[in-house]
């Protein structure tokens, strides 16, 4: 990194003031995904002070996207920030605690925040000299829904990128490390409910209905085996995570039941492949005992596919800001809905070391690490700065 360059990445530094202060309001006040009203109102009150060209509201729900655009020619670069929290009660006890019962920041959301809110106040020392930057604060990534929903909102369209970034804090990799990888970085996963409608008898006359116990053991016995099917390309996972057979009356033979499983790969195609076989293992499972079937998914993630060239612009920035780069063999299995983005437009995911001993992602005593907050953003700002101003020093 040249001195020219470190003078200025100091002095950027300094406009880290008040950003702590903020990320531990937001992780005081969490909303669950798709609930992210009062948390909109915290970042606009904050980003608003870094003076955005525009500033676009609701935008997918309660999601805020804040542009700063040079009105002159070149790219559109879309940096994207995850908004919601869990339903996991906290077990803290630091004064920045949560204070809503049963509700958490404990996947990150209030860190990543508050990245996002440091880099609008570079941006607002150093302007786009081209193109616009847009700063998207995305609802709703938990459930999977809120990226897609951003996307077809019709006030999308004017902030439409050429390119997208993200970042996820890492448990388990040192403070500042970058964690990248070409392709995949992060799995496709959908829940898959499957419901089984038969008729109920007496549990002394058995024949006299439709009990689907043997189609529900034979989906649960086939799911699980599903995975070693040779029509995959590349690792896929059937996690079952609840089962259902009738009620708890002993005189009555069940007539209803219910499979749910989580269906993970690395690969899009795969998903397909996995989808497929899946509805057709419960559909004949069902019929032959006559259960009419009902199948339906939610929290859906395709895989998140990086390209080869913001995938360079993510390690170039962490080659000039002098931080360790780790390249991953394999994605994730966890999913991230920036899948979204990465499915329509150039983009990269990649992953912020948050300490070996930090507690993992989920976990009802997780704190995102304050000290990394300055790294992220000057990640993103060090990509801006080559995209959109004519410094191009490294």
């Amino acid at each position: 990194m040249s001195t020219d360059s470190s003078k200025k990445n100091n002095q950027i530094t300094a406009a880290n003031e008040g950003v702590i202060a903020f990320r531990k309001e937001l992780h005081q006040h969490p909303e669950l995904s798709g609930q992210e009203k009062s948390t909109s109102k915290r970042i606009l009150g904050f980003v608003k002070k870094s003076q955005p060209d525009a500033t676009v509201k609701n935008i997918g729900g309660h999601g805020l996207a804040f542009v700063f655009d040079s009105g002159k020619p070149g790219p559109c670069v879309l940096f994207r920030t995850d908004a919601d929290a869990l339903p996991i009660q906290e077990v803290n006890t630091f004064d920045h605690k949560s204070e809503k019962e049963g509700v958490s920041h404990k996947c990150g959301h209030d860190g990543h925040m508050a990245i996002m809110s440091l880099l609008s106040r570079k941006i607002a020392g150093q302007r786009p000299q081209k193109g616009k930057a847009v700063l998207l604060f995305q609802p709703a990534e938990e459930t999977g829904e809120g990226a897609e929903k951003v996307i077809l909102d019709e006030k999308f369209k004017q902030i439409k990128p050429d390119m997208a970034f993200a970042l996820h804090n890492l448990p388990g990799y040192d403070h500042h490390t970058i964690v990248m990888r070409k392709g995949a970085f992060a799995s496709a996963s959908k829940g898959m409910i499957v419901k089984l409608k038969g008729v109920t008898s007496h549990a002394g006359e058995p024949e006299n209905g439709k009990n689907p116990a043997r189609a529900m053991a034979e989906i649960v016995q086939k799911f699980l085996d599903l995975p070693q099917d040779s029509s995959f390309k590349d690792f896929t996972l059937v996690t079952l995570i609840h089962t259902r057979l009738g009620e708890r009356a002993f005189g009555t033979s069940a007539g209803y039941a219910e499979v749910m499983a989580t269906l993970r790969s690395y690969r899009n195609d795969d998903m397909e492949i996995l989808t497929r076989k899946a509805e057709e293992i419960a559909s004949k499972a069902a019929a032959k005992d006559e259960i009419e079937t009902e199948i339906s998914y939610t929290e859906e993630f395709p895989a998140t596919v990086n390209n080869e060239e913001c995938n360079g612009l993510v390690a170039g920035a962490a080659k000039n800001l002098d931080l360790k780069l780790v390249e991953k063999e394999q994605p994730f299995r966890w999913s991230e809905d920036f899948g979204q983005f990465t499915n329509r437009f150039k983009g990269a995911l990649f992953g912020l070391g948050s300490g070996k001993n930090q507690p993992q992602l989920h976990n009802p005593d997780y704190d995102f690490p304050d000290e990394i907050i300055d790294t992220g953003a000057n990640m993103f700002f060090d990509i801006y700065t080559r995209l959109l101003t004519d410094d191009q020093e490294s």
